[in-house]
């Protein structure tokens, strides 16, 4: 037998914590890694109507009015001699330089990072999923503003939801309704797609359908997210007959031509999920005003959503009786008791797709978002949320130069963490007899936890204003 060394024995232990931290660091990484993952499959194509993320505008295809696209020139090059330049630090556009107008102002805007010294760079524009330490414009001079973009969960970068790093940023754009330019209904086109009947299957119709379909339909691709919906809906399977069709808890398939998650704005989709009478509407993070097309879409179809998400989502409803709360309900098995109801008593259920088929939307806050907001969604007669992110920025930047131009101080802007507010991802323990977790359900709370020191370690090193290395952020998160 060798004998462990007296070295052995005083290491032993900095070897095991060395062990941990690279196990830590390694799951931090499949986390960071799927979030991205789970982006690019699904939203890529998304961000501006359909273009993918990085795809360049042709200059003389531009469809917006009062906006113009110049490909950069030797004029344009004189051109940021005069304007400012605002320089997307993350390539959301893939715009390598673009003159657009802002109403009567104008901003160079780019991702070349040559500009990144140049005396007329403004501001700096940030992707909130691909925001990262590696990394960032540094030293901040004191006219440099940030922004920041992030209509997404928090899953796919927790460090932004923190005080210590939503503050960095003078504005944002974000899910919340506190922020500068709201997104909150990014996933509702305007108000006359809910009022419309287009898919809209009669009850009577809907009734005969029950002898082949389960009244509540669930369809999820993405499993174990940090709202933990998975671990509910398989218990509340236990007390009435769900169709699932995504990944998660699936017991019903598509039609093939459907199975790919870019189907899921397809008609064909549309028909099959219209056929139901109610449909699980389950975020994948619990956060106020964070409101996906899982809410919107069965609106849109006439299916009564059972929603669990955004706190605030009650601010955003139709009508007073357009979906059913899960958070109103102590447990599924009264959940699952409630529906049975609705799904015996047409007068019940008739209740909640009332205002449809009247066409009454009577939220006002909602009717005003949808009035107000500056940007559309698949409308070309309009700005896209990008457009006007990059325009809202623009406009504050000239504000301050004409201020600056009569001898007054320029305002300054900047985030609070009301702008991105989601808790600490919780989970449902409704049974020791529930599948054991999965190591990816595992992870949100301490990925979370986690998250909580890099925003402190981050913001340290960005008020130190000089450029730091990853090793140096890692050695501050694990500092204590």
């Amino acid at each position: 037998m060798v004998k462990s060394s007296e070295d052995d024995r005083v290491l032993y232990p900095l070897k095991v914590v060395i062990i941990h931290y690279l196990i830590w660091v390694t799951l931090i990484i499949v986390v960071v890694e799927l979030g991205k993952f789970e982006r690019k499959k699904f939203k890529t194509s998304s961000l501006r109507n359909g273009q993918a993320k990085v795809e360049e505008e042709p200059a003389d295809l531009y469809p917006i009015p009062g906006r113009e696209a110049r490909i950069l020139t030797r004029k344009t090059q004189r051109d940021t001699e005069s304007y400012p330049i605002m320089l997307w630090w993350s390539p959301l556009t893939g715009e390598t330089g673009r003159l657009g107008q802002c109403g009567a102002d104008a901003c160079f805007f780019t991702l070349n990072r040559t500009f990144l010294h140049h005396p007329m760079t403004k501001a700096f524009l940030f992707y909130g999923t691909d925001f990262n330490i590696n990394s960032l414009p540094l030293p901040r001079k004191a006219h440099h503003d940030w922004a920041l973009f992030h209509e997404e969960s928090p899953k796919n970068n927790y460090k932004l939801f923190h005080e210590p790093v939503i503050t960095l940023f003078n504005y944002t754009a974000t899910f919340s309704r506190h922020s500068h330019l709201p997104l909150t209904t990014q996933y509702l086109e305007g108000v006359e797609v809910l009022k419309s009947l287009r898919y809209l299957v009669p009850l009577r119709s809907k009734n005969n359908l029950r002898s082949r379909l389960a009244p509540l339909v669930y369809v999820q691709s993405d499993c174990d997210p940090p709202s933990d919906r998975d671990s509910y809906v398989r218990e509340l399977m236990t007390y009435i007959e769900v169709d699932s069709y995504g990944e998660c808890l699936r017991n019903k398939d598509l039609p093939q031509q459907l199975k790919n998650p870019a189907s899921m704005d397809a008609d064909g989709f549309y028909r099959i999920i219209a056929q139901y009478k109610f449909i699980l509407a389950f975020e994948n993070a619990v956060c106020d005003d964070y409101i996906t097309e899982k809410f919107w879409r069965p609106l849109k179809l006439g299916v009564v959503p059972v929603y669990y998400g955004s706190p605030s989502i009650a601010d955003w409803l139709p009508s007073n009786r357009s979906a059913i709360l899960v958070s109103e309900f102590a447990h599924p098995r009264d959940l699952a008791s409630y529906i049975r109801q609705l799904d015996h008593d047409d007068s019940l259920y008739e209740a909640y797709i009332e205002w449809k088929l009247k066409g009454e939307v009577s939220n006002r806050r909602l009717l005003a978002a949808l009035r107000e907001r500056k940007w559309g969604v698949q409308d070309v007669r309009q700005d896209n949320y990008i457009d006007a992110f990059e325009c809202m920025v623009c406009s504050k930047v000239w504000d301050n130069i004409r201020l600056r131009e009569k001898g007054l101080p320029p305002k300054r802007w900047q985030a609070n963490v009301m702008h991105l507010s989601c808790p600490e991802p919780a989970v449902f323990a409704f049974s020791p007899l529930a599948p054991r977790r999965s190591s990816l359900r595992e992870m949100w709370i301490p990925s979370f936890e986690q998250s909580k020191k890099e925003a402190q370690a981050l913001r340290w090193l960005v008020d130190r204003n000089k450029n730091f290395s990853a090793q140096e952020f890692w050695a501050l998160v694990f500092k204590d």
